[in-house]
């Protein structure tokens, strides 16, 4: 199938979720992950009716946004982001979804003209191979972030493990919408929390059923060629 065919098989799993639920498949943003593809291709999936593209590489974000700067996309950096890399692409982002340690913070604070659009990545099933807090430290580590006017929380980020164990996936998601909710009743100005980054190809249904705002697909929307 091509993207369009593959975005509308996408959107109708998303809204069997949400009626499982009773939740509207309108609060569920597709970002389309496009680092094993083309600008090419990524102009492809705009001209499909993607409206946010992330990727977790700097030099294919940049390179992508300038092929790609007559159009009104919504650009996500979603990948590990080091500290000495924030300079190069802190004022090409709408958002990050990598936040996760003070020192990030305090660069972003010194490089961005603009308030910035984070997510703090939690590592909820603490796996070694993930970077992103414990769920025991978020909300501390939220609350720090007050001093960093240029930073606004608008949610949080984690992956699942890569199992076929179901409940297990949806325990990693319950929890994070637990903490995202525990967030919210803080009423931190900084960090209204309303947004949930969770989802990848393997698992957005059950992502979507416990609270996604946002899910990241790639390789099941937009192919890999590369």
């Amino acid at each position: 199938m091509g993207i369009k065919e593959n975005k509308e098989h996408i959107l109708n799993e998303i809204q069997k979720a949400c009626e499982k639920k009773n939740r509207s498949s309108k609060g569920v943003n597709l970002i389309a992950v496009t680092k094993y593809v083309s600008n090419e291709t990524t102009r492809a999936a705009v001209s499909a009716g993607i409206e946010h593209i992330g990727e977790n590489r700097i030099e294919g974000l940049l390179s992508k946004k300038e092929f790609l700067k007559d159009t009104s996309v919504k650009w996500h950096f979603i990948g590990t982001l080091q500290t000495r890399k924030v300079k190069d692409v802190i004022e090409h982002v709408d958002y990050i979804h990598s936040l996760d340690r003070l020192s990030l913070a305090s660069e972003i604070q010194k490089r961005a003209e603009k308030t910035i659009s984070c997510f703090v990545q939690v590592n909820v099933a603490e796996e070694d191979s993930k970077h992103g807090l414990p769920v025991k430290d978020v909300v501390a580590f939220v609350d720090k972030l007050k001093d960093y006017d240029r930073i606004k929380v608008v949610g949080l980020m984690t992956m699942a493990p890569f199992t076929d164990d179901e409940s297990l996936i949806r325990n990693v998601f319950s929890t994070l919408k637990q903490l995202q909710l525990e967030i919210q009743r803080q009423k931190m100005v900084h960090a209204p929390c309303t947004e949930l980054s969770m989802g990848m190809s393997n698992d957005f249904s059950i992502a979507v059923e416990e609270g996604a705002t946002f899910i990241r697909i790639g390789t099941s929307l937009v192919g890999k060629e590369f």
